[in-house]
């Protein structure tokens, strides 16, 4: 424990040399993408497992749980990865207009701009000199200024992740998970002869997908990983649980 610490230690103290500061600082903000992996892993498991669910609690043929898994695999990866690019784009768009709002309120009202300032360090604890010592270099750059208005003022960040790199994230996810459920159907439909229970597979792959996923996920948060595997498996399978029991109830229609 004591080796472990002691490394630990070491590691911090060279990340933090005024070198790689610096070095750490030019390089900017990297922005993690693993939000969107998770959201496409999990959702494209979801999703494909409750078609599965459904035309499985329906009493359907397997042809049909593969045409229509696909097509749900497709569509509705792209459509994910459209909405979150698009979301992600609107943030971005939203920040830009925020940028703009202030520049001009730095330009037409520089003093209430500046009381703005005043009072956000007021409340830090600033005061007296110190106080209109930091108003004074933050107001004196444009850039810093409005920089400072959108962090403290609006609680926006001044970078954001990259739209098609967050899109990329959640459709390659989507995709790779998503067909975990229909793997086995498309085997038993490539070797019909095959004696096992498609469902009963699809349902034990899923259920392994969803823990993995979450194990992954542990791996990047620092939190227990079989907690965190766990608890995505429970939801995942909730919804899967839930599809199904929608298609026995709709099987009586059809």
């Amino acid at each position: 424990m004591k080796s472990k610490k002691h490394n630990l230690k070491q590691s911090l103290k060279l990340s933090h040399t005024p070198l790689a500061v610096r070095e750490r600082l030019e390089y900017g903000v990297k922005h993690s993408y693993l939000k969107d992996f998770i959201y496409g892993a999990i959702d494209g498991a979801v999703t494909t497992f409750a078609v599965v669910s459904g035309v499985a609690g329906a009493g359907l043929s397997s042809h049909i749980i593969i045409i229509l898994g696909m097509a749900n695999l497709i569509g509705d990866g792209f459509s994910m990865a459209a909405s979150n690019f698009l979301g992600t784009r609107a943030e971005e768009q939203l920040r830009e207009k925020a940028r703009q709002e202030e520049e001009i309120h730095i330009k037409v009202i520089p003093e209430g701009e500046r009381e703005e300032i005043r009072q956000i360090f007021a409340s830090k604890g600033f005061e007296g000199a110190d106080l209109e010592k930091v108003v004074n270099i933050i107001t004196s750059d444009s850039k810093t200024w409005i920089d400072t208005m959108l962090t403290e003022e609006l609680g926006m960040a001044l970078e954001g992740p990259n739209p098609w790199k967050a899109a990329l994230s959640t459709f390659f996810a989507f995709m790779i998970v998503g067909v975990i459920p229909l793997l086995v159907f498309v085997y038993q439909w490539m070797f019909p002869k095959t004696n096992v229970d498609p469902y009963f597979v699809s349902a034990l792959m899923t259920g392994v997908a969803f823990f993995c996923v979450g194990a992954v996920k542990a791996r990047f948060i620092n939190y227990r990983w079989y907690i965190s595997g766990l608890e995505t498996l429970c939801i995942g399978g909730s919804a899967a649980f839930l599809a199904y029991l929608a298609g026995v109830w709709l099987s009586g229609i059809i």
